[in-house]
């Protein structure tokens, strides 16, 4: 069986020397390189063309996120995992978004780091358990919001489109060619529906998920 490819972007010499050292006494891996940042890792993994690349997120200059970005059309066959301390949604998607198939935090143990490599390899996508519980929180709740979503009328979707956008009741009532009373019968009847006290929590609830 072929070894499988791998190069190792993080900038803190002790992590990336350690995961190099737990990769060279595992006959499934051939480690080609190693980089501290991801200015040089973007001109030299072309020629590499990994199988996979272990990317840490917080680099000095550029991100890893933005590393991907760039290498991944030049490297369609490689597979990217993040390799980081960060746990919050907003960098877990936008890694994922970027192409990552893989998301480690760094506190994971070191045999599972191992296993999850060789698991993006056959074709997974592994991920730490903090962060594949994000994840289906995350769809699950636009799943939720979409079902809600439904639920509202053309109108009433209108109502609170331009109340989003900062429009008053009575402009409101102008565009949509009702009353103002009208214009707070929709808006009631879009809180009932959504569960929430105010057009704040309507607003975020269909827009900001």
């Amino acid at each position: 069986m072929a070894q499988i490819k791998v190069c190792v972007v993080e900038d803190l010499k002790e992590i990336r020397d350690g995961i190099i050292s737990l990769l060279t006494l595992d006959d499934r891996f051939e480690v080609l390189c190693g980089y501290e940042n991801a200015e040089i890792a973007t001109e030299e993994l072309p020629a590499w063309q990994p199988d996979i690349v272990i990317m840490d997120i917080n680099l000095p200059g550029m991100t890893g996120i933005e590393c991907i970005k760039k290498v991944k059309a030049i490297c369609p066959n490689t597979q990217f995992i993040m390799f980081t301390i960060y746990e919050d949604d907003e960098k877990v998607f936008e890694a994922l978004s970027a192409g990552a198939s893989g998301y480690l935090l760094k506190k994971t143990p070191v045999g599972k780091i191992v296993d999850a490599l060789a698991e993006l390899y056959e074709g997974g996508s592994p991920m730490s358990t903090q962060i594949a519980r994000k994840v289906i929180q995350s769809l699950q709740k636009q799943n939720e919001t979409a079902q809600e979503s439904k639920l509202l009328t053309n109108k009433e979707h209108e109502t609170l489109r331009f109340l989003s956008q900062g429009y008053l009741y009575k402009e409101i009532a102008v565009k949509l060619n009702i009353s103002i009373s009208t214009v707070k019968k929709h808006l009631h009847s879009v809180y009932q529906k959504l569960h929430v006290n105010n057009r704040t929590e309507a607003i975020n609830k269909i827009y900001h998920n």
